[in-house]
This record gives structure tokens, sequence and C-alpha cells, in this order.
């Protein structure tokens, strides 16, 4: 049996795509979108449309959620199974998340719990999975170069969201509203395992925003207004990570050495160790095994789930920091399979004290790898998918 795999360049499909495979299915690519990044919708029904066509896959999978996609698909009757890895995805917003031909998995329980009311047969609660065998592969193949350039006491591989960060760009904005996104800034980073943004956030303040930015997100008959969404998560939400990231990296490199891997401007770090970016599939997996202790940081538009690095951390045999999701204790046992903080000073205590523990650190690092393995693969996930419409 056949089914279409959408693809737009995650760096999760490879391995779906494996466990697709591993299940007996034949999985037919439309890689349009990963060589043509600009491409429109009618370009990308019209991709679509002629393999559906041709081919009468089973079903058609998509990381995250394509409206258009849902449309094509509802029209032909075949089955569109997507699943989101980002928050957020104002996409789920179209009024195609009706469709009965839809089977949409959501890994945050928040994100779920949004827009599940708009098609409740068919819209589901998924978190994300571990690449653990892919992962063992690199691992073995550590070489004693490989330990000299990946192996570090704190380490965090990623970005620090200034590219990411469309706030950054409205010059236009009031006195009034840079105060008042400020504010929830502040106070927002001082919480953990909830956010507070969208709930708080002033009516006029989303104007505001909307108004200074061309490209602000729109939709056409959506199924709820998005604005609330859009200005909390899109905009705000990336303003926070970007200051969180840089804050926490400052604070542990005062008191440990700190090693940060990315693309992004790193003009703002201080005694922070810089590197450039690694390959997400070759290095990326030797750093989460090598390093002491790897640091999660979840930006706020995941607001309850449990991001891909924690996943992959685990699945490397990494000891893994995170901070606290109110999702976590669902699926691991924070001091058991990971650590966890809910506070600045918690997490310079923590990192303190498993730096000098050495065979603590390990049996977690261990533990946690066993439960991933055992619970949280993709083969775990894709059967559940694939239950969805038998």
């Amino acid at each position: 049996m056949e089914i279409l795999f959408y693809r737009y360049g995650s760096v999760c499909e490879p391995d779906i795509i494996h466990a697709f495979r591993q299940t007996g299915l034949t999985v037919l690519e439309d890689t349009t979108e990963i060589t043509n990044k600009f491409i429109s919708d009618a370009d990308r029904l019209l991709s679509v449309e002629q393999t559906i066509s041709r081919k009468h896959p089973l079903f058609l999978f998509s990381i995250n959620f394509y409206p258009v996609i849902a449309d094509i698909c509802h029209i032909y009757r075949t089955p569109y199974l997507c699943w989101t890895v980002d928050c957020p995805v104002p996409e789920l917003f179209s009024s195609s998340i009706r469709h009965d031909t839809n089977r949409i998995f959501l890994f945050d329980q928040a994100q779920y719990r949004t827009f599940a009311p708009y098609n409740p047969e068919h819209i589901y609660h998924l978190p994300l999975a571990s690449a653990a065998e892919r992962f063992d592969r690199v691992v073995h193949s550590v070489s004693g170069s490989d330990q000299a350039a990946f192996s570090c006491n704190i380490s965090f591989v990623g970005s620090l969201y200034n590219e990411k960060n469309p706030l950054h760009a409205l010059s236009g904005l009031s006195a009034y509203s840079k105060g008042f996104i400020q504010g929830l800034i502040e106070s927002s980073l001082k919480v953990y395992g909830y956010n507070p943004v969208e709930e708080a956030l002033a009516d006029n303040i989303i104007a505001d925003i909307k108004e200074n930015d061309a490209k602000f997100f729109s939709l056409k008959n959506p199924v709820a207004n998005p604005d609330r969404y859009v200005a909390a998560h899109s905009y705000i939400g990336m303003e926070i990570a970007q200051t969180e990231r840089i804050r926490t990296l400052n604070q542990l490199a005062m008191h440990f050495p700190v090693d940060l891997f990315t693309l992004s401007d790193t003009s703002e770090l201080k005694n922070v160790r810089t590197h450039t970016g690694v390959h997400t599939l070759t290095e990326m997996p030797k750093i989460f095994h090598l390093s002491k202790i790897n640091l999660n940081m979840t930006i706020k538009p995941i607001q309850t789930g449990l991001p891909l690095r924690i996943f992959d951390i685990l699945g490397c045999g990494g000891f893994l920091m995170t901070n606290y999701q109110s999702e976590l204790c669902d699926y691991f046992e924070i001091g058991v399979d990971l650590e966890a903080y809910t506070c600045m000073e918690e997490l310079v205590e923590k990192c303190a004290y498993y730096l000098s523990h050495d065979r603590q650190r390990a049996q977690i690092a261990q533990k946690g790898y066993e439960k991933v393995c055992s619970l949280h693969t993709y083969p775990h996930r894709i059967h559940t998918m694939i239950a969805s419409i038998i």
C-alpha cells in the first residue's frame, strides 16, 4: 500500500518516513517545497492533486497542517494525517480543519484544547518522539576527534531566536505597547509551566502589532479570530524566547563552562563559548551524548508540551536538564529519567550538583534513554496515527 508524504524539509521527516516503511507501507514523497520555499498554495495544490489522482494513496501525511492539502484530500476523500511539531501553527485556524477526512495530531495539550472543539472526532493529542535507533548508530561512531570537539560541561544546541523574532522589526509600536509587552515578558519569565501572555494581552496591543506589520497572519473565513493567538505566540512569544535564552546562558556562564552551538547572532552573550551550527543528523547526537549536561529551554508558545529536543537528547543517552513543562510528568519522572528546573536559582543549583556527581548523572541519562526506547519512538507514534484510519 502506498502513502503520500508531503515534505517541506523538517528535520524529523526522514525518521517518520523510515517508521512508515517499517510498517510495510510504500512512501511516495512530494519534495516540491524543499526545493521551492516560496511555493504558492495553487502550485502546492496542483502538485498534490496530480499524485493523488494518479496513485490513489491510502492517505497523505505532512508535518504541521496545510489547509490547501486538507481541502484537496477532502475532495478526493483521501484521509489527511498531519502531526504538529511546532507552536504556534496559526494555519490551524483555517476552516479546513473541520473536514471529516482530517486526522490532526497535536503534540501540545494546550494546542489540542484550543483546536479540538472545531473537529472533536478527528483531532488528537500525540506527543513527539525519539529516533533512538538512528541515534544509536551515530553515537556508536563517536571518534577521538569527536570527543575533543563535542565534549562539554553544559551545552545548548539551537537558535537564540533573534533571527526568528518579527517583533524586533516593528518600529512603529507605541511607547505604551512597548511597555506593556515588556511587562508581559518579564512576568512570563518568572513562571515555569504556564504561559500567561495570550490571556493577558490587551486588545489595543494586538491591534498595534497588527497595524505595524503588513505581513501579519490572516485567513479567509477562519474558525475563530486568530489575531490574539498570533500576536501572543508568533510575536511576543518569540521575543520571550530570545530574552530567556540569552539571559539563561549568560547566567549559567557566570558559574560554569557553557558551550553554545548556533547560527544565531551571539553578540549579547558573555563568557559563553560559542560555536557555529552543527549538522543535525551527524553531529548533534554526538554533542547530546558527550555533554555532561544538555540544556533544553522550551519556547513559551509551546505552552504545555515537550519539544523535540527533549526526546532527541534522551534518545542519544544524554543527561537532560529542562525547564519544567506541565506535560513533563505525564511521560517522564523528574530526578529519575531527567532533571527539571522551575527557576534560575534551581537551574544553577542543579547544574552544580550534577557536574560533581558523575554516577548519578549517568544513571539518570541511562534511565531516560531506556524510557524513550521503550515508549516514545517514532514507530510507537506511527502505529497510533495509522490506527486512526482503520
